[in-house]
């Protein structure tokens, strides 16, 4: 059996805002972006065009989804953001402006940073040491 996980949800109060700090700040690749009328999308980012796994943005458009927006896992990170060079994304998303729970970190499973998105939903920057 050959299964994976395609798409992860974040919720976004406006879609053009969302699309714009994952493609500018963030450096994400916009996958899709297709509308359906009456304000229904479905807009796919993902870290480069090779992932396997993309997000998927969903507008806030509920009371109940605003009280989630930027906050899905509390105060925990979300989401890793796996990097072949953690130092060289930690300088360039700064740069950008994006906030940054420390500075990277040399951990025994790679080098590390937490980081927030536009809405304050937490990720972790990670290069992964690789064992030999």
């Amino acid at each position: 059996m050959n299964r994976k996980i395609g798409h992860i949800t974040i919720l976004v109060s406006d879609y053009d805002e969302a699309i714009s700090f994952y493609t500018n700040t963030l450096g994400f690749v916009l996958l899709t972006d297709n509308q359906f009328g009456e304000g229904m999308r479905w807009v796919t980012v993902a870290p480069s065009q090779e992932s396997e796994t993309a997000i998927v943005f969903v507008k806030a458009d509920t009371a109940e989804k605003h009280a989630r927006v930027g906050s899905q896992t509390a105060q925990h990170v979300f989401l890793v953001i796996e990097t072949d060079d953690c130092i060289r994304d930690y300088h360039r998303m700064k740069e950008k402006g994006v906030t940054f729970h420390g500075e990277p970190n040399d951990m025994p499973w790679g080098i590390e940073v937490v980081f927030e998105d536009l809405y304050g939903n937490r990720f972790d920057l990670l290069q992964v040491k690789s064992y030999k």
